[in-house]
């Protein structure tokens, strides 16, 4: 997006304080070597226990972080975009097995077709993007679009299937992309599934049960997306959002919420996030 910006505007002067280390107003602390120094004894303290296996995101506050600095609310999905990526590399770094992100839900359909066109286009640039990485192929990366994506614009579900195509052989990590997702439709179109099959006489009512429920979750073109052990919200709010519902609520799950805008998360924050789980799982080990 900076190449778009003019060379005044309030977004473009961010980005040259951001490049010499200088934020208005912010601390810079990824130049500080106490943050490096906070890092290294939470990833000390996070190596010990169970692994946690499946990460999702609610990538909450990039029109919060953009009006506070009196930018443009699609600068903040841009910056918020970087963060996503970010977050990608921390999860191989860790050997977490799938993340999921928040992307875009049934409810953001409300927004204006200013903001709808310029998330959409962002996604179909990101996807395509990553159809192409070497840092994604590299390590493996499956790139899975969940939700109703047949509510989204032709251009978009074509970047989806080549983001697919290109990483459908891959399973070091999953990356599930949320799109035109509820949790609440997760769950009426597996239930749908579920009713057609027993109306066509390849299943039994009595035989549904809560894995067979699971095995009909999205994506329907592949492996379910499975249980959640830790979701994060950031942003300040205090709620899940519709967000994984069955996958989350039936494991346990640990929740982390947290204050920075999703383009202000940092690796601390994540690692914080993880230790967070981490305690979970030992909570719930112990009462077993």
């Amino acid at each position: 997006m900076a190449d778009l910006l003019p060379d005044s505007s309030p977004e473009q002067n961010y980005l040259n304080r951001n490049s010499r280390g200088i934020l208005c107003g912010e601390v810079w602390l990824f130049s500080n070597p106490c943050y490096a120094l906070y890092e290294h004894l939470l990833k000390r303290e996070i190596v010990s226990g169970g692994p946690v296996k499946h990460v999702a995101v609610i990538q909450d506050g990039n029109r919060r972080f953009a009006r506070k600095r009196g930018f443009s609310t699609l600068f903040g999905h841009s910056k918020g975009a970087e963060t996503t990526e970010n977050v990608l590399d921390w999860c191989l770094e860790l050997g977490i097995k799938h993340i999921t992100v928040y992307a875009f839900s049934v409810e953001n359909f409300s927004r204006s077709d200013e903001e709808k066109q310029y998330l959409f286009d962002l996604m179909k640039r990101k996807l395509l993007e990553m159809a192409e990485s070497e840092r994604i192929h590299k390590n493996r990366v499956k790139i899975r679009a969940i939700g109703r994506i047949d509510l989204l614009p032709l251009y978009l579900r074509e970047a989806i299937s080549v983001a697919e195509k290109a990483t459908h052989g891959y399973d070091n990590i999953y990356f599930n992309v949320a799109m035109a997702y509820g949790g609440q439709c997760d769950l009426v179109d597996a239930a749908r599934e579920l009713a057609k099959a027993v109306k066509a006489g390849s299943m039994r009512a009595e035989d549904v049960d809560e894995e067979v429920i699971g095995k009909c979750l999205y994506p329907h073109n592949d492996d379910s997306v499975p249980e959640v052990d830790l979701i994060i919200r950031t942003g300040g709010e205090l709620r899940t959002s519709n967000f994984l519902p069955w996958q989350a609520n039936g494991n346990e799950c640990a929740a982390y919420f947290c204050a920075p805008y999703w383009p202000e998360f940092r690796k601390v924050d994540f690692l914080r996030a993880i230790r967070t789980a981490k305690a979970r799982r030992s909570e719930v080990n112990q009462q077993a």
